[in-house]
């Protein structure tokens, strides 16, 4: 893999991860076998463990019916704005028509 930049997904990133933390695999043979090098890893690992405690929080009831709340008066918004402009493209059309402009 040298020379050749590969991307791993967030799946690939964490078996690799847990190959070094569980399997107690070394950084070096990882980082050998996958072609990547060793800084990168590291930063997964950072970026894992800074990240780690979202996967232990829990949502609120409230806090997801208020976010349900939310997303539904956003999309009644946009469903309005929508006929508004729809109305007006249909005017506009219809004075064009009506001045020979189409």
């Amino acid at each position: 893999m040298e020379g050749k930049r590969s991307r791993f997904t967030a799946q690939e990133r964490v078996r690799l991860l847990r190959r070094h933390l569980v399997d107690k695999v070394a950084v070096s043979e990882i980082c050998e076998k996958e072609g990547i090098q060793p800084t990168q890893f590291y930063q997964w690992q950072k970026q894992f463990f800074e990240n780690g405690a979202a996967a232990f929080e829990r949502q609120s009831p409230k806090k997801d019916r208020r976010e349900a709340e939310r997303v539904a008066a956003l999309e009644a918004k946009l469903r309005k704005k929508d006929e508004v402009i729809s109305e007006l493209m249909e005017d506009h059309v219809k004075l064009k028509k009506e001045l020979g402009e189409l």
